[in-house]
């Protein structure tokens, strides 16, 4: 009699476990199938780069400091260099450092650096690009996902998971097909379209209230793109008075990128984060109370979701007009140092566009709050009776 129950229970977990991920990694497939696709990418080169190579050295001799009394740094320094990788691979060679604060490094012995070298031969051009700074940034984002996975536990993992994908999506799924052509505002759609959907299904699995904070998410970053398209009409900014048009304006002669949508696409992603986490939480509220109370009305769910979103709009708004504000920092202390006039700053091109995507992105993180939240009340089947009244 056991022998013949045991396999019915294997039966139903191998079931629910097909049928649980099998949809999700078949749409996995076939999405790494799209990512291999459309990196089939031959790239316009836009500067001559032949025989030029960035390779690890160690610096092992100060041959000619540039140091001043004063502390600061003029000309160059001349150094010797045991390179680690390249084709001059365990060989010392003689470099320069520039003192810039863009390129070079004020070199020490014993310091990793980055060696930009040109080998014809015997001969080698080379100079110190940058400190070597790789294996830091690869050590400390290593030590966020490490504690992220400590701290937050199982939902920890999957928010790494998630944040890793997003990552990956920009890289392999944005720059390709905005490259080739395509609008960035909508190529910014469709990847936050996808990391929204991933990240909250590893984080709430295939159930309404992932749903629904998707939903609430997208409705909440459209929105973004809207208000910044209906500030641009208004005021007159486009993606084209960006500080960095010339160059871009160059990629866009000889590669087609659709340069006037870079901003606006960005201003997307950037705010996806901030949205994603007021539809999330608002689904979390709503979902806690409705398994408390089942009996709620529509209404009744409506104003407590309401007043959840409420006191989350001051925090997360303030979040994102701060983040745009401190990305503008330098700008700012530059224009109070050189006392410019009030008129001049406020129709300035950049400050324009730091007001544009710090207002846009708060346009979408409050009205993605009735939207989640309107969602929610339409899902949740609303009157329905407690088990506890059932059972009496």
């Amino acid at each position: 009699m056991k022998a013949r129950i045991f396999p019915m229970k294997t039966d139903s977990l191998a079931a629910r476990i097909l049928r649980r991920w099998a949809p999700p990694l078949l749409l996995l497939i076939l999405f790494l199938g799209f990512v291999v696709h459309i990196n089939q990418v031959d790239k316009v080169e836009l500067i001559a780069r032949t025989g030029q190579t960035f390779e690890k050295g160690v610096v092992t001799e100060i041959l000619q400091d540039n140091l001043q009394p004063d502390g600061s740094r003029v000309g160059e320094q001349r150094v010797k260099v045991r390179m680690t990788t390249g084709v001059r691979e365990g060989q010392e060679i003689e470099t320069t450092s520039s003192s810039g604060y863009l390129f070079g490094a004020g070199c020490t012995e014993g310091m990793k650096v980055i060696v930009m070298q040109s080998v014809a031969g015997d001969t080698t051009i080379s100079s110190v690009y940058s400190q070597d700074r790789g294996m830091v940034i690869v050590i400390f984002a290593a030590l966020y996902l490490v504690v992220l996975c400590l701290v937050g536990g199982k939902q920890g993992v999957k928010g790494a998971l998630g944040l890793i994908f997003t990552f990956l999506c920009i890289l392999y799924v944005y720059l390709p097909l905005v490259y080739k052509g395509w609008s960035p505002f909508w190529v910014s759609v469709l990847v936050c379209v996808i990391t929204t959907a991933v990240t909250l299904y590893l984080i709430g699995g295939p159930t309404k209230k992932t749903l629904i904070a998707t939903g609430g998410t997208v409705a909440g970053v459209i929105i973004a793109g809207i208000s910044a398209s209906l500030f641009s009409l208004a005021s007159g900014i486009t993606g084209w008075n960006v500080s960095d048009i010339e160059s871009l304006l160059t990629l866009s002669n000889t590669s087609g990128v659709q340069v006037g949508g870079l901003l606006f696409s960005g201003l997307l992603i950037s705010s996806l984060g901030a949205v994603m986490d007021v539809a999330m939480s608002i689904c979390s509220a709503i979902g806690e109370l409705y398994a408390h109370d089942p009996s709620l009305s529509r209404r009744a769910l409506f104003r407590a979701g309401m007043h959840v979103g409420r006191d989350m709009m001051g925090t997360d708004s303030n979040t994102l007009i701060l983040a745009f504000a401190g990305g503008s920092i330098s700008m700012l202390v530059l224009n109070y140092a050189y006392d410019l006039p009030l008129l001049q700053v406020l129709n300035s091109n950049n400050i324009g566009i730091a007001v544009m995507q710090g207002l846009s992105g708060s346009f979408g993180i409050v009205l993605a709050v009735p939207v989640t939240v309107l969602l929610a009340v339409l899902l949740y089947p609303h009157g329905k009776q407690p088990e506890t009244s059932k059972e009496a």
